[in-house]
């Protein structure tokens, strides 16, 4: 049914004294201006340099910082008396990042405390993103394959011969000029899990020395001998103009928010938790998965303006400005949330920018959402306001409706309790002034594991600004009491 045909009825039904119940989810209601139909495509990568700058908290920073919480994982096998992989030595390797002068150190130790941030396992996690999502086939044949059991012992055994695939037809235009050493016959990936399963610590390190040549080799191809042809480019840049519908793949988006997260967030941990008991500054998150099931339940995109009040440190922040490229505005009256928040914000522009990646602007503010003059001239703006008001008081509920007042026509307002007395609730003579009567509101469940308060399922709700089909429903009434009034002096 069209929206004018749906109009043209409700007016028909408001011509009779006796008018049919109306609802919130009637059908006279309009259809929303957002979001559009065809999202806009963004660009995903970028042409900048990749490093980190200065600043830069690193996998060894967090080691650092942390370093009673760390002992000694690897060893020499073959001597004994080598005490360079001990705690106190902090032995170190790195990784090549995707992004041309990206490269981060790892200090090679393992957390007393298994809950901790372990740094040999991102290196992993990171590595096998980058294998997985930046690589052809062929190119991942010189690093050998995925293991598939990491705790099942490997063989060393080698992959299809990389150089001379390279030499004959394969997926790239020109081959890639390989490091001086012949790769031919090691599977690097698998020996590297064998060194980690076996605590070979010279091992580990000479297969990560491998790696990292093979990654630069193709981050930093051969100079053309013509002085005057263009320069390669970096082959795991170019690689992200190739991805399925222009859409940065989940693992890398996941293993950003990870390295960002743990660096710039975990080590905050105890003094998060440090919050006033049943008030409206109780500290929780939403889990990344269930970010990106508001970013699809809403279509946030690259124009989209989102709005995060109560932002905590960020987190929903940062992935919506990286996942979509929107802009991004989120404030936060708790202090060290909001410190935290700043810092990840910092970090995750870094780390962006070491895969090769854009990400909208962000902005955070420390203050009172109620009394904050940016809120105020942000509303009207905004296509998308999260409310994390699980634990909000009433009292701060009730003073946020007047403030949806200011949005325009289909913008959306995501909270976990619902800004209306009740879901699909009839509109009488008593309610159709209340300020919740221009939403059109959705129940929407959300999964378990979703929320860092519990581990059980809810729901979260989706009001949409509808004053378009508010005015018709308005209109009804207005109508009936003028009929009203007739007959009365009649």
């Amino acid at each position: 049914m069209s929206a004018s045909s749906s109009r043209t009825q409700s007016r028909q039904r408001s011509e009779t004294l006796d008018i049919e119940s109306i609802y919130r989810s009637s059908r006279s209601r309009s259809t929303s201006t957002f979001p559009p139909a065809d999202l806009p495509r963004r660009q995903l990568w970028i042409t900048e340099d990749g490093s980190p700058g200065e600043n830069f908290v690193s996998a060894a920073s967090v080691v650092t910082v942390l370093s009673r919480s760390y002992k000694t994982y690897f060893k020499n096998l073959d001597d004994s008396s080598d005490t360079s992989f001990e705690a106190e030595s902090y032995p170190a390797t790195e990784l090549e990042y995707p992004n041309a002068n990206a490269c981060e150190t790892y200090y090679i130790l393992a957390p007393k405390d298994p809950d901790h941030y372990n740094p040999i396992m991102c290196l992993e996690q990171s590595l096998y993103t980058i294998f997985e999502c930046y690589l052809t086939p062929t190119q991942q044949a010189l690093f050998g394959t995925l293991p598939t059991d990491f705790l099942q012992d490997v063989d060393n055994t080698p992959p299809s011969s990389p150089l001379t695939q390279l030499s004959g037809d394969s997926e790239q235009s020109s081959p890639v000029k390989l490091p001086s050493y012949d790769p031919r016959g090691m599977n690097y990936l698998r020996l590297l899990q064998r060194s980690i399963r076996r605590r070979d610590g010279p091992l580990f390190l000479s297969t990560m020395q491998n790696i990292n040549q093979l990654l630069r080799a193709l981050k930093y191809p051969s100079l053309p001998s013509d002085p005057f042809a263009p320069a390669p480019p970096n082959i795991l840049i170019e690689a992200i103009k190739g991805w399925p519908s222009n859409e940065i793949p989940n693992r890398v988006l996941m293993r950003i928010i990870d390295e960002t997260y743990q660096r710039s967030v975990g080590p905050h941990a105890l003094k998060l938790n440090r919050y006033e008991a049943f008030s409206s500054e109780v500290y929780g998150e939403l889990m990344p998965s269930f970010t990106s099931d508001i970013i699809a339940a809403t279509r946030l995109h690259k124009d989209s303006l989102f709005m995060d009040l109560g932002c905590g440190v960020g987190n929903v922040l940062v992935q919506a400005s990286l996942e979509t490229c929107c802009r991004s505005y989120g404030i936060e009256v708790m202090p060290t949330p909001a410190e935290v928040g700043r810092g990840q914000l910092r970090q995750m522009k870094k780390r962006c920018r070491m895969w090769g990646l854009s990400m909208g602007e962000v902005e955070l503010e420390e203050g009172d959402m109620l009394t904050s003059q940016r809120v105020t001239e942000l509303l009207p703006q905004a296509d998308v306001v999260l409310v994390n008001n699980k634990v909000f008081q009433q009292s701060l509920n009730e003073a946020l409706r007047p403030r949806f007042l200011d949005l325009k026509e289909g913008a959306i307002v995501v909270s976990l309790k619902p800004f209306v007395s009740s879901l699909n609730a009839r509109v009488t003579e008593r309610n159709v002034d209340d300020i919740s009567a221009i939403f059109d509101v959705f129940e929407k469940p959300y999964r378990s594991g979703s929320v860092s308060w519990g581990s059980g399922g809810g729901s979260y709700y989706l009001h949409r600004v509808d004053r378009e089909g508010y005015a018709v429903i308005k209109q009804q009434f207005e109508n009936q009491r003028a009929r009203s009034a007739r007959a009365s002096r009649r």
